[in-house]
């Protein structure tokens, strides 16, 4: 009987993926599904609860990450979240910005910057792109160095 409580959650968790589509709640679905499975098999409570948080943790550090690269190298359009979705914006320099330093309005804020090794450095009040994010530091290059057409102005 305690089972069927951890396979309706599942359900419900496999359901609500289709509305994010971020394969977080699909991680939590399988690991239901698993601590399922323990309280079938007979596992107590404590058992099927654990069970439930080791398997949705390794398929949320192992399986989602490796899935999601897979589906971008296929092309699929996957819902970028977090610094993620930065990677190709435009900012504008705050200060001149350097392989060292710099500051960039990024998204509505305040962000340090830099140029990638060996980059020249980019004067203050230019737009630039984002080309990653290292921890909270966005590397950015002049828009044109991306391919962008110039801005008519």
């Amino acid at each position: 009987m305690d089972s069927m409580w951890w396979f309706i959650a599942a359900l419900a968790l496999g359901l609500a993926e289709l509305a994010t589509l971020d394969l977080t709640l699909l991680m939590f679905a399988g690991g239901a599904l698993a601590g399922g499975v323990a309280a079938l098999l007979g596992a107590p409570l404590w058992g099927s609860i654990l069970t439930f948080a080791v398997v949705s943790s390794v398929l949320l550090l192992a399986v989602r990450p490796f899935l999601l690269r897979s589906l971008r190298k296929k092309g699929a359009a996957v819902v970028e979240t977090n610094t993620a979705r930065l990677v190709g914006k435009e900012a504008h320099t705050l200060d001149e910005i350097t392989h060292r330093a710099g500051r960039v309005k990024l998204a509505g804020e305040v962000w340090s910057a830099r140029t990638s090794e060996g980059a020249p450095a980019i004067a203050e009040d230019v737009d630039v792109v984002v080309l990653e994010i290292k921890g909270a530091t966005a590397i950015v290059a002049l828009e044109a160095a991306k391919g962008a057409a110039p801005k008519e102005g």
